[in-house]
């Protein structure tokens, strides 16, 4: 049985511990594609929220990220 909770982004899922516990690996995996969080219920009381992972930091752009790393010691010739 999988009941609907609304949150900030639309509707939450609600699932049972023993579901959960029976396809966990599958609910993970669908939290992550859908970015949807599920309730973790055991007899109807929440006792954890499953939450999507934070986007991957951006790194900074490569140009311009060696800047300030050379010294200029003397002249070639």
């Amino acid at each position: 049985m999988v009941m609907y909770l609304w949150y900030f982004g639309g509707a939450m899922d609600k699932v049972p511990i023993s579901k959960f516990k029976a396809t966990c690996l599958s609910l993970l995996r669908r939290v992550k594609q859908t970015g949807k969080p599920i309730l973790v219920t055991r007899r109807g009381e929440p006792i954890a929220q499953i939450l999507p992972p934070p986007p991957p930091e951006r790194p900074d752009s490569w140009l311009g990220s060696m800047r300030g790393t050379g010294r200029i010691v003397g002249d070639i010739l």
